[in-house]
């Protein structure tokens, strides 16, 4: 495999060649398919340099705007199909959020209670720094109307897991960062259309309720089909009958629906109540996918490792996608977009490590904070954004700030592991300096002792 991703380096350096000479001589039929080629290549191939291998996730990302910006139409429709369906997008970015969910656990909700604290600061900052922030360049860039909306939107989502990789990275306080990431998910359903509401409903028509169902659907349900699998893992006999209880009731339920229970329910309930049905339908759902997804691990055991890779696959897809869609406005303010989404980054990691200082908190809970606060949950956006059908305007945020949010993240996690390590050396050589005063103390006090008995 090293070998191989060797040869795709090779590969990419060769297509580099050929973008410049299509480049120079303006051929379009030239440069473009060798600038999709070294993107593809260069990602697998910067496998094999130890310094990049840990970008190679954000190469992937990069690959899909590549992509996206120079064959727009290959990825909008597929025949008579639009990529674009709001269903469509909305099984995959459940399905990205399932991935993710396959690496939380329901013991990550116990760490409230040892760092209660500090996650009451973490959320704190989470849904004030970031929304504020990205109203601020709105109003300072002054982007159209739903492009404007997106930055908003991606400052005003919940941190994703991405987080908690960085935060591991950066030897900093895991259990907080866990803990912040499952509790702001809890409370994203009502926070993020609050805030959308507040700060960007003058620009794009907020449905408070609808954006609310809209994230349980794709965020607390996926999730919770996740959950249902770790629950699984440590199940008694009495657990598994009420599994298969509920599995049943859910499977005769949702098999009634096509066949006419929810046109008679139609007829019975109001609006609201059927779409409060509709998500109890999603529920049902989830219980069976989580049920299901368990009784395959017994028999694939390292399905849970290849989740992960699904859910890059998937965020890869809503990435060329948004972009596809998106591509005139990103050639009008891709830049501009670019800059915007630095500084929103940026300031979520000065102001949730500056203020988690401020409010006591201790270096490593700090850092966390500030991971928490930087590193947005794009695919939630992106999938709010597809329920909207403006998956190219206000979707555009989401697919320039999450690339970049990877390479700064890994950046600033690095650095910050480098600082922890000699921070906790130095903590040791203190310790060790501690113990050495200890002892000349104690041997003083020895030989005063026994000069004292020996004038006696």
């Amino acid at each position: 495999m090293h070998s191989f991703r060797r040869f795709c380096l090779l590969i990419a350096f060769a297509a580099f060649a050929v973008v410049l000479t299509g480049l120079l001589k303006s051929d379009a039929s030239l440069w473009q398919p060798a600038a999709v080629a070294m993107a593809v290549t260069a990602a697998i191939g910067i496998g094999a340099l130890n310094a990049l291998k840990n970008y190679q996730y954000t190469a992937w990302i990069i690959t899909a705007v590549v992509a996206g910006m120079i064959y727009p139409t290959a990825f909008l429709h597929w025949g008579e199909f639009d990529l674009r369906n709001k269903w469509l997008i909305l099984v995959v970015v459940q399905l990205v959020m399932f991935g993710m969910g396959i690496q939380m656990s329901m013991r990550d909700f116990k760490g409230l209670a040892s760092s209660g604290k500090g996650v009451m600061i973490g959320l704190l900052c989470q849904f004030s720094v970031m929304p504020l922030m990205g109203y601020l360049l709105t109003r300072v860039f002054h982007f159209e109307t739903e492009i404007a909306a997106g930055i908003i939107l991606i400052g005003s989502c919940s941190s994703g897991l991405a987080s908690n990789v960085m935060v591991y990275i950066a030897r900093a306080n895991l259990i907080l960062s866990v803990t912040i990431t499952a509790m702001a998910t809890l409370i994203a359903p009502f926070m993020t259309p609050l805030l959308m509401k507040l700060l960007a409903g003058t620009l794009i028509e907020i449905k408070f309720i609808n954006m609310m169902m809209e994230i349980i659907k794709i965020v607390i349900v996926p999730i919770g089909a996740a959950l249902i699998h770790d629950h699984l893992k440590r199940a008694t006999s009495r657990d598994w009958r009420r599994a298969k209880l509920i599995a049943l009731v859910a499977t005769i339920w949702l098999l009634l629906m096509p066949f006419g229970l929810w046109t008679t329910l139609e007829e019975i309930f109001s609006v609201e109540a059927m779409a409060s049905l509709e998500l109890l339908n999603f529920f049902g759902g989830a219980f069976l996918v989580g049920l299901c997804y368990h009784l395959c691990t017994l028999k694939f055991p390292k399905l849970d490792q290849l989740m992960p890779y699904l859910s890059m696959f998937g965020i890869v897809y809503f990435t060329t996608v948004t972009t596809a869609a998106g591509r005139d406005n990103l050639l009008k303010v891709g830049f501009i977009l670019f800059l915007a989404s630095v500084i929103h980054n940026v300031a979520g990691y000065f102001f949730g490590y500056l203020l988690s200082r401020v409010f006591g908190l201790d270096k490593r809970s700090s850092r966390t904070v500030a991971l928490e606060v930087g590193l947005q949950n794009g695919g939630m956006a992106s999938g709010l954004a597809g329920s909207m059908g403006k998956l190219g305007t206000v979707g555009l945020a989401a697919a320039v700030f999450s690339p970049w949010m990877n390479i700064s993240g890994s950046i600033l996690a690095n650095y910050w592991r480098k600082r922890a390590l000699q921070e906790e050396i130095k903590g040791e050589k203190i310790d060790v300096d501690q113990i050495r005063e200890e002892n000349i103390a104690e041997e003083k006090i020895e030989d005063d002792e026994k000069l004292r008995k020996a004038k006696t």
